[in-house]
């Protein structure tokens, strides 16, 4: 009985997917009687099943080598294109972690969206991201992943789109959409150039080959660069991270898959090619240089921010380039505890602005203050995301960024002093936030502010639960360090950043005495960040001036060289036609007197070139 739950598997996406496609009747109101309710119970449903199915299956393989589970599809010639899954502890734990944050963001939908029209196809997008992201760490083929990841693309864009009668939120999920095009018009280069190198998309048979690949090094550079730049998109690293700024456009539910799994996805692909991205050294460099500066340059924009959301999407940022520089430093392990540690801290940090942004009916945090005496849950809860976020012990981001940088101390100094800067500036910006929202005085937009809906509240709460509980679950899984091993100074250090961050951020903005919002002494410095290096305006003078001067070109020569040629030949057809038609009389001696007089001016040119 219990083998059952292993071979059926593969029914853990389709759970959810139902779901979508049973909402579909409730979205346009062809059912209208019930109201759109039962489309979101539906879905909450069906989600807690593939979670429990998930579980029983998860509690099966545990401690036991991993399985693989083929599905026969198609097969032609050489191409086989059947779906490997592989069921293993770390796949099962990441269904277990998706299927989880969605029924919790599924719930919180509840009191967020409780009166919107789109409630239906809000539900249907959800079960639809969430089919897709179980689908992607099931799957154990990089061909399969780049259309689930594709899928995702989309429905990113529904979901970035949802409130479409908005003219930010357009703009905003057209942007998105294009600019994960980017990253994956390179990506699908290199799952093309890829198999007649290693006969494969299988993962795991990847891994095996790029053991003894031998192949040109230029080659392993460029086919490495190309499948690097699919997580680049995906995880918004420079210079492919404007996306995230504007997806924040979307609902907050929404919000929450997006920035705790979503991002986390072309992390996930990331890791699994680590192996053939080894291939190259120049590669791995490029990971860490990518991840390095995305990490630095957006813990710097996150400080200047004045919209709630687009600070937290800064720190998502962060943290995905300090995923890639793990992986980059061939720390694959460390990469997916961070991803664990990560996601289940940043949906908290999402929850917990989201039901304050609904009751104030803003983002500016410039608008915020004194909501710790009115909403103290909310305010326990960012303090235990931002905890569980940084290097904060006992918490498990603690233990993740102490694997990190105790593996770079001694080998890659510079790096490991990089990652510890980046902690004290994500320490100082989350707890800049905690200090506009909650403490101070309260402002005219805050003055009625009470707790959210339970469906709002309940979700929130048992996260932060989870949190707190994370690192017992490393401890039980022997993902821990013992404590003779630990290298002091790291943790000193590691620590030392965190406290220096948070208190320089309660220094300035837990003390009523100080002005804000703060001024720098340079304005235009303070603009620099605040305008995100001024990223925007760059691609307007470069991308974007050169692709709309070349798009003119081509205009003005399909215009007046291409349609003016065809036009040319039409308009002679017609005119030679028009003149014909005059001789065009219908007796048989007229047309036998054109015949003989165009011969005979025929011959009389011949005649007249030959003498």
């Amino acid at each position: 009985m219990s083998e059952v739950f292993l071979k059926t598997i593969w029914w853990i996406p389709l759970y959810p997917l139902i779901g979508a496609i049973l909402s579909i009747p409730w979205s346009p109101g062809i059912i209208r009687k019930t109201g759109p309710r039962p489309a979101g119970y539906l879905n909450i449903f069906l989600t807690l099943i593939a979670f429990f199915h998930g579980l029983f299956a998860l509690n099966i393989i545990w401690e036991k080598p991993a399985q693989q589970l083929i599905i026969p599809y198609l097969q032609v010639v050489d191409l086989d294109f059947s779906i490997p899954l592989e069921i293993s502890t770390l796949t099962l734990g990441a269904i277990l972690l998706i299927t989880g944050l969605n029924l919790l963001a599924q719930i919180y939908t509840i009191g967020y969206m409780e009166m919107d029209w789109g409630w239906a196809r809000f539900y249907c997008l959800l079960g639809l991201f969430e089919a897709g992201l179980s689908a992607l760490v099931l799957c154990d083929s990089l061909f399969y992943s780049y259309i689930i990841l594709e899928i995702l693309t989309l429905g990113t864009y529904l979901l970035v789109g949802f409130w479409f009668n908005q003219s930010l939120v357009v703009t905003g999920a057209r942007d998105a959409f294009l600019t994960k095009r980017v990253g994956d018009l390179f990506l699908l280069m290199g799952v093309v150039a890829l198999y007649p190198l290693a006969g494969t998309w299988n993962f795991g048979e990847l891994a095996q080959w790029a053991q003894t690949a031998n192949i040109d090094p230029k080659v392993a550079t460029l086919l490495g660069l190309v499948l690097l730049a699919g997580p680049m998109g995906k995880c918004a690293q420079f210079p492919l991270h404007l996306w995230l700024d504007e997806a924040m456009e979307g609902p907050v539910p929404s919000t929450i898959l997006r920035n705790a799994v979503v991002v986390a996805s072309g992390a996930w692909i990331l890791v699994k090619l680590e192996p053939v991205l080894a291939l190259s050294p120049t590669v791995l460099s490029t990971a860490v240089v990518v991840g390095l500066a995305t990490a630095v340059g957006t813990s710097l924009i996150a400080m200047a921010q004045i919209d709630i959301k687009r600070a937290i999407s800064y720190s998502v940022s962060s943290y995905m380039g300090i995923a890639f520089v793990a992986v980059g430093t061939e720390q694959t392990e460390t990469a997916l505890l961070l991803l664990l540690t990560y996601a289940v801290a940043m949906a908290l940090l999402v929850m917990s602005t989201g039901g304050i942004i609904l009751n104030n009916i803003t983002q500016d945090l410039t608008q915020y203050g004194g909501l710790w005496s009115r909403r103290p849950i909310s305010g326990l809860c960012f303090i235990v995301g931002v905890f569980a976020l940084i290097a904060m012990p006992p918490f498990g981001g603690f233990w993740t960024l102490q694997q990190l940088i105790e593996n770079l101390w001694t080998t890659e100094p510079a790096i490991a002093w990089t990652v510890l800067i980046v902690n004290g500036l994500t320490a100082f910006s989350l707890t800049r936030e905690f200090g506009l929202i909650f403490a101070g005085k309260p402002q005219q937009m805050t003055v009625r502010s009470p707790e959210g809906l339970w469906a709002l509240v309940l979700p929130m709460m048992f996260l932060a639960g989870f949190c707190l509980h994370v690192p017992l679950l490393l401890a039980n899984w022997n993902l821990l360090p013992e404590f003779t091993t630990i290298n002091k100074t790291v943790a000193g250090v590691l620590l030392l950043s965190s406290l220096s961050g948070c208190g320089l951020g309660c220094l300035i903005y837990l003390n009523d005495n100080w002005q804000k919002p703060v001024q720098l002494g340079s304005k235009a410095v303070q603009d620099f960040f605040a305008y995100d290096f001024y990223t925007a305006k760059l691609y307007r003078l470069t991308i974007i001036a050169v692709v709309g001067s070349v798009s003119k070109v081509m205009f003005w020569v399909d215009r007046y060289l291409v349609d003016g040629f065809v036009n040319l030949v039409g308009f002679a057809t017609i005119f030679s036609g028009q003149s014909l038609r005059y001789n065009v009389s219908g007796q048989t001696q007229f047309y036998a007197l054109t015949i003989v007089l165009g011969v005979t001016a025929i011959m009389g040119l011949l005649a007249f070139a030959f003498f």
